[in-house]
This record gives C-alpha cells, structure tokens and sequence, in this order.
C-alpha cells in the first residue's frame, strides 16, 4: 500500500510518499481503505517530535479519518466487510489502509459522506463534550469561544447556538472574524484590540458565564471576562503555556477552573457510537454543519502541511489516498 511517512524528524520536506507492507489485523480488529484522512496539529507536533512516537521508522503520522471496511478479524461482530466505518484516535492514517480495533470503529450513516466524517469527528467529538460535559451549555448562557474561527471553535459557536446559548467570539484576523460569523456567533472581537474590555462591554461589565480557552497564554485574561462565579474551562495552548492561577482567587470570585481532555471521555465503543450518533444527527438535520475543507491528495502531504503550519486555514485539511 502507499503511505505518507517520516524517517526523522523535522520539517514538512521529511515526509515521503513512498510503497509500504500492508498493515496485519488481529482477532479483534477490521481494515479499512482509506477514502479521507484528518489533518491536525498534532500531526505537526509528532513529525517535528515534540510528541510521543511509539515503534521505529518509518513512522506513519494521522489518527482520524473514514473509510470502508475491507476485512474483519476474528472476533469482531457487529461490523461487516463493506461496512462505512470512522475513528478518532487510531495510529497510522496517512495511509491506503488502516487496521482499526473494533472498539474504536464508529459507524457512518449513509446521509453523511467520508468527507465530512473525517472533518468533524476528533473536532466535533471534542466540541461536543466540552458543551455538555466540562460545562453544559444552557439557554440564555453568555459564552466566549477563543479560536472561534477554528476546526473546534466553529463547532463550539454552532453548538453553544443549538444549545440555547449566546457565542461571542475572538479570533485573530478580519477574514477569520469574518468565518467565526458565518458559523453564527453572536459577536467577535479581535485578539489585537482591546478584547477583554470590549468582551465586558459586551456582557455589561457582567462577564461571561464560561470561557473555552484553548490558547493557553491568554488564561488570565480569560478569568478577567468570567463573571462571578463563572467558569473556564481550559482544553489546549495554542499559544503558549498558561500563568500559574493563584486557588485564592477561585475563593474569591466563586469561579472555577476546569480541564478537558476528549481521551478522558472516549472510554468505550457505546461512548463513541453514542456521542458521534448525536453529532450526525445534529449534522443530518442541518443544526450543525462542517465548513467545506481544503483537500489535498495523500501525495501532497508536504504542501498539506505547509499550508496547516501557516495557519491561514479556517476549516479542516483532508488528505485523500
């Protein structure tokens, strides 16, 4: 099979396009061929080595996409060959084929295509827990969404909406303000100006009831917009590590300060099923939608990451075999 690999870290100009063996199933796995493959920032960190690769090169980056099942192990019931299968978090997609363990196999109802399966599920998977588990969303809830016009944020903004709730975005530029917009948030405010004063403004000195901080460097500033009593909730660090939060000031304000981490929820194949099926219901009755995505053929994975490193992208980037 052909697979996009690395032999040493480094930049987008070490990733090959090369023939490889084709992967070996166990009793309690399926292969399936590729028809779309995710493209996130953890693909960058993991070439560039900044995170954890188990086994020896050439090292296959990815972990999300859509396919169809081609063979089924064993032990595997309840998932047939022909079957239109998706998954989150299984090593080794940039690839023809990808051997995926049965837990971590989510059905794909025929409504919805592989493209859009392989755009939204690590980030609507992670959307989703963040507005109904780190903090349930209500009606009438003022919430600040950072990165707005990002895979995840655009997401948030939809769900916070479904959810009854009022999304105020950030975002870096006018044409990604212009993006988070067209996702349905409320308002957005650029990180250049004046955002924690113009976010106060905006809830009438109040604060918001949460904050989705994903940037990390910006966590004070976060708390700054927080009402009383309110929350953040903290799930990346785009740009840059967070200041250490003094506990006394949670005492103080009554706020709190939660983690999240999508691993955490994804415990079990029902929690999957059960969470994607409520995300492509959302999508088939149209309350949620994936932005189009910027598409780049397998081969083309050094320009796919170019084009991801130079963050001009507002949607998802899918690599198709």
């Amino acid at each position: 099979m052909k697979a996009l690999v690395f032999n040493t870290f480094g930049g987008p100009e070490v990733l090959e396009y090369i023939d490889i063996a084709d992967p070996v199933i166990g009793p309690d796995e399926i292969m399936v061929r590729m028809k779309a493959i995710g493209l996130n920032f953890a693909d960058i960190y993991r070439r560039k080595g900044n995170y954890h690769l188990a086994g020896e090169p050439p090292y296959i980056l990815g972990y999300e996409g859509a396919g169809v099942v081609e063979k089924t192990g064993a032990n595997v019931q309840g998932i047939s060959v022909g079957d239109r299968i998706a998954f989150a978090d299984v090593p080794y997609a940039n690839a023809e084929l990808v051997a995926v363990p049965m837990e971590k196999a989510i059905s794909v109802p025929e409504m919805i295509s592989f493209t859009d399966a392989a755009s939204i599920l690590l980030q609507g998977l992670t959307a989703h827990y963040l507005t109904r588990d780190s903090y349930a969303v209500k009606k009438d809830d003022m919430v600040l969404i950072h990165a707005a016009a990002g895979g995840v944020g655009q997401l948030l903004v939809q769900m916070v909406k479904l959810l009854g709730g009022r999304a105020i975005g950030l975002t870096s530029s006018v044409e990604k303000a212009a993006a988070a917009k067209e996702a349905g948030a409320n308002q957005v405010f650029l990180y250049n100006d004046n955002w924690v004063h113009a976010v106060l403004e905006e809830t009438g000195g109040n604060g918001v009831d949460v904050v989705y901080e994903s940037v990390g460097s910006t966590l004070q500033d976060s708390f700054s917009v927080t009402r009383i009593g309110g929350t953040v909730v903290f799930f990346g660090m785009a740009g840059g590590d967070p200041v250490l939060i003094d506990p006394r000031m949670l005492m103080d304000t009554s706020k709190t300060l939660t983690g999240g981490d999508l691993w955490n929820v994804l415990t079990s194949r029902e929690e999957r099923m059960n969470r994607a099926g409520e995300l492509f219901r959302w999508m088939e009755a149209g309350k949620v939608r994936v932005s189009k995505p910027t598409v780049f053929a397998l081969s083309d994975g050094q320009e796919a990451h170019r084009f991801l490193e130079s963050r001009k992208s507002t949607g998802k980037i899918l690599l198709i075999p």
